[in-house]
């Protein structure tokens, strides 16, 4: 498909940028998906942000003035500023009960839009995972386990908040090291193998590593480099060194059309760009869908030395 068919598709009415083999659209993804065309989604691969208030104006413009209010502000390390986190420990009831239902709707949606066996790629958290799993799994999806990537986070480990030197020994909860990303497929017509699925609509299975080992569900990762920051400035930005692993995964024939929903700056677009993949960005936010316009091309030139997926293939 091309970039022009791309776009006559999938962004009639939408204010949208081409790549080489993608685009991004400022839309809300809820309200893109109720107007795709049914089934012709091979898999989406994102990182939402749970659709609470951490990016609400009020607590955007908090993070921007250091002021925090959901966003946790760390304390510099060895002389470096580390990035604000959400708290998601934080959240009432109420707001994880909001998080259920906005899953399951947005799940779906997404049924609807994803071709049958097509795969989806969540990012997720401890504190949330089990709620926001459980919510796509009820909507009708598949559960096929956890991709957990492995870093180091700065997340956890601290001493009791206003205790510290009263309790110098006792951390509150474990120092992050992983990070749980939900692998969910949506279920084969009834009678289907995965083969015949492959013949059919091109998606069923993961696509195993350029070595021809299987795809891995533990994936070694790193925190998101500076020069990667310096490119894309988002607070949830992912490496390319983990994005091109699991985009890359994710169309199994290496053919069809990946869609990220919650695109923020575009790192999974690139991501796509980088292996030769089509993707489709969505962003409601203005400020970084016309970030993702100069990210995304830059962020998909880098070598990166960690995978097997080190240059833009052409």
């Amino acid at each position: 498909m091309t970039i022009d068919q791309l776009q006559k598709l999938y962004a009639p009415g939408y204010e949208s940028y081409p790549f080489t083999k993608s685009i991004v659209l400022h839309a809300d993804c809820l309200e893109w998906m109720a107007k795709a065309p049914p089934e012709s989604i091979h898999a989406v691969v994102t990182d939402p942000p749970y659709g609470v208030k951490e990016y609400d104006p009020e607590q955007l413009e908090k993070r921007t003035n250091g002021n925090g209010g959901i966003w946790r502000i760390p304390p510099s390390f060895d002389g470096h500023k580390r990035s604000p986190l959400p708290r998601f420990t934080a959240l009432s009831h109420k707001e994880r009960e909001r998080i259920r239902a906005y899953f399951s709707e947005w799940a779906k949606l997404v049924l609807d839009v994803l071709r049958p066996g097509g795969h989806v790629f969540l990012a997720s958290n401890v504190f949330l995972s089990q709620t926001v799993f459980a919510a796509i799994a009820d909507a009708g999806f598949e559960f096929r386990g956890q991709v957990i990537r492995l870093v180091r986070t700065m997340r956890g480990g601290d001493r009791p908040k206003n205790a510290e030197e009263m309790f110098p020994d006792i951390c509150s909860m474990p120092r992050g090291c992983y990070e749980p990303w939900g692998l969910f497929r949506k279920p084969l017509p009834e009678g289907m193998t995965v083969g015949e699925c492959l013949k059919e609509f091109q998606t069923g299975g993961l696509r195993r590593k350029p070595d021809g080992n299987p795809f891995e569900d533990v994936i070694e990762s790193e925190r998101t480099p500076q020069r990667e920051r310096r490119i894309a400035n988002h607070p949830s930005l992912k490496p390319q060194s983990f994005l091109r692993q699991i985009v890359y995964a994710a169309l199994p024939l290496g053919e069809g059309i990946v869609v990220d929903p919650f695109m923020g700056s575009g790192s999974t677009v690139a991501a796509a760009e980088a292996v030769g993949y089509a993707c489709i960005g969505i962003e409601r936010h203005e400020e970084y869908y016309i970030m993702s316009q100069q990210a995304v091309p830059a962020l998909t030139q880098l070598y990166i030395k960690k995978t097997q997926l080190s240059l833009p293939l052409t």
